[in-house]
């Protein structure tokens, strides 16, 4: 998605922002109306948060950082509506006017948790300043070390920002399966051989993603992103590898697949919101 607006929004103008909901914003200074008439100079990304950098040779750069949490997303447009969008109401929560295109962000069901920045430094997003190192960035020794004496869960190590910055519920399950590791295994019990098989299936599957994304459209980028998933959001279809059923542990506000017989030995996961709706 970075890729996708260095190639199509740097060297434009900001004509307007627009903001549709007010609560995706969580600055207030500089305004919105700070980044009209910059150009842009940059786009990046700090983990998952996107960044968009707006440049001005008298004021300075300026940020425009976004996370699109769970259900959020950028959605490019190459003839982008002139009309502001209605505050309140349907999924757009800004809209980024170029000259003709632009992007909105927008958000997916009732839980809201799209939010956005406007910095002059990304270190001034709280979350950014907390990152752990990137993903792809990471070595094996240095993975090892991050790991060593941790007791909670590899996937909830895995998906921690603080610790390693980048990898999400999805590609957390991804990554697992091709390491053959059960999701519920002891972080720091791991041995060598195994943190040197998670190193290289971290590697494996984010550079795959990346690259397979790269060439879509950013509105192809989902539908490109669950193509190429193995076990995440497969519950119950057969695994491509061995056959086995993929499972599914559901939580609060989440779940995650495993295939039974590739990561924990044939033996199903308990999956406790479950166990309670049963009884």
């Amino acid at each position: 998605m970075a890729q996708h607006l260095r190639d199509h929004a740097v060297g434009r103008t900001v004509a307007r922002v627009d903001v549709a909901s007010m609560s995706v914003l969580k600055t207030a200074d500089p305004p919105f109306t700070a980044l009209h008439g910059r150009e842009v100079t940059g786009a990046t990304r700090h983990g998952k948060y996107l960044d968009l950098v707006c440049g001005d040779a008298d004021r300075g750069d300026l940020h425009l950082v976004a996370h699109l949490a769970r259900a959020g997303w950028l959605r490019w447009s190459d003839k982008l509506a002139a009309t502001p969008p209605k505050p309140g109401r349907g999924p757009i929560s800004l809209r980024v006017h170029l000259g003709g295109v632009g992007f909105d962000l927008t958000e997916a069901g009732t839980q809201k948790s799209l939010a956005a920045w406007i910095v002059e430094d990304p270190e001034q997003v709280p979350g950014i300043a907390r990152l752990g190192p990137d993903a792809l960035e990471l070595d094996a020794d240095r993975l090892a070390a991050l790991l060593d004496g941790r007791t909670e869960r590899i996937k909830t190590v895995l998906t921690e920002q603080s610790t390693i910055a980048g990898i999400g519920n999805a590609y957390s399950d991804e990554i697992l399966h091709a390491a053959k590791l059960s999701p519920f295994a002891t972080a720091g019990k791991l041995d060598e051989a195994a943190v040197t098989r998670l190193h290289g299936c971290v590697q494996e599957i984010l550079r795959d993603a990346v690259e397979r994304s790269l060439c879509q459209d950013a509105a192809r980028l989902k539908a490109e992103k669950r193509s190429g998933l193995r076990v995440h959001g497969r519950a119950g279809l057969p695994c491509p590898v061995c056959g086995d059923t993929v499972r599914e542990v559901s939580f609060a506000d989440r779940s995650m697949q495993y295939c039974p017989t590739c990561q924990t030995g044939g033996k199903r996961l308990a999956d406790r919101r479950m166990s309670r709706l049963l009884k």
